[in-house]
């Protein structure tokens, strides 16, 4: 099994896509295909070299994955169908929505959009990895009113079939650490700088103010350059290797996941197997994700924001809610589970 070829197609290297990878090498010899879409410049370039990479690679190959949607899946896509290839997409978020007053979204850019609806349909089927990445409504993001979001409202007639494969985390490695000592008052969240309103970054720099007994450290940005002084408590950890992450999940009680849109929550459940008590917004999965071990916030207000977070100092459920969020993450979320289900999926 390990001889038969396949060709992934990805433009970024995040932990899930690095996992997917290892999990689809254990059975298949993989072509990674990779350029810096980023570099909007060379993005012509890009798209010549991949129709030759793909051209030179498809023959013999089982079949073709591509992560993320985006203009790296129009060749994949419609040579897989001229060849004869599955071709599938995995669906992580950014490729599902469209919310244009935060500039966030592929679905938002006119070109953009067009290219990802073509490779959807050219799709032999698409993967979302989670089930509002399909369809969902947003009442979290502005007061009164629901946005739309997910492939199939973007792409009502879309007949392509899809699948959920939920991410999975590494449990063995994000687990709890006996020896450290976890402060009482302590709030972690983990984004880049370019994330900071889509994740919440400017609500809790708010309720930060309101609490100045407590801890609230930023991991994964250095302080914004546009960013107006900011409390004392409030601490920019920069970007973290892993084991310097998982000590302050570790080191802190809860953990935030404020998001405005999004597609899974990678860092929440890892957070969560570390023993962080959850506290996110009413979006996409992450309530389900969290499920009743932490708290969710049904409106982008600070003011409920600072109600949740005395609500939460003040509980004295914390070792149950801690042992809960671990235990939430390992029924439902493990790498174990998104091997299983991926590889049995690509099998039949």
């Amino acid at each position: 099994m390990q001889n038969q070829k396949i060709i992934f197609v990805t433009p970024s290297f995040q932990s899930f896509v690095k996992n997917d990878i290892r999990i689809l090498s254990e059975e298949y010899r993989v072509i990674v295909n990779h350029y810096n879409w980023n570099n909007k410049w060379l993005a012509p370039a890009y798209m010549l070299m991949q129709l030759f990479a793909v051209l030179r690679n498809i023959s013999g190959a089982k079949f073709i994955i591509v992560s993320f949607g985006g203009y790296w899946a129009l060749w994949p896509t419609l040579l897989g169908k001229l060849f004869g290839k599955p071709t599938y997409i995995i669906l992580h978020g950014t490729d599902c929505a469209s919310i244009p007053e935060i500039g966030y979204g592929s679905l938002r850019k006119p070109l953009l959009k067009k290219v990802c609806g073509f490779s959807y349909r050219m799709a032999s089927g698409l993967l979302p990895v989670s089930d509002s990445l399909a369809i969902t409504e947003n009442t979290y993001y502005i007061k009164g009113k629901t946005l739309q979001q997910g492939f199939r409202h973007f792409f009502p007639r879309l007949r392509t079939p899809h699948r959920v494969i939920p991410n999975g985390i590494d449990h063995e490695f994000w687990k709890p650490d006996p020896l450290c000592s976890r402060e009482a008052g302590t709030f972690l969240s983990v984004f880049s700088e370019a994330q900071f309103i889509l994740k919440g970054g400017d609500l809790i720099l708010q309720a930060a103010e309101h609490f100045p007994h407590c801890r609230f450290y930023f991991a994964g940005l250095d302080r914004p350059a546009s960013l107006p002084p900011w409390p004392d408590n409030v601490f920019f950890l920069g970007k973290l290797e892993p084991e310097q992450l998982k000590s302050y999940y570790n080191k802190s009680r809860f953990y935030f996941q404020l998001s405005i849109f999004e597609g899974f929550g990678c860092a929440l459940c890892e957070a969560m197997l570390c023993g962080c008590i959850p506290i996110v917004s009413s979006v996409n999965q992450l309530p389900d994700i969290v499920g009743d071990s932490g708290y969710v916030l049904l409106g982008r207000n600070a003011v409920l924001l600072q109600e949740i977070i005395k609500k939460a100092l003040a509980s004295e459920s914390t070792p149950e809610l801690q042992n809960m969020a671990r235990t939430q993450v390992l029924s439902r979320y493990t790498l174990a589970m998104r091997k299983k289900n991926l590889l049995s999926f690509l099998r039949s």
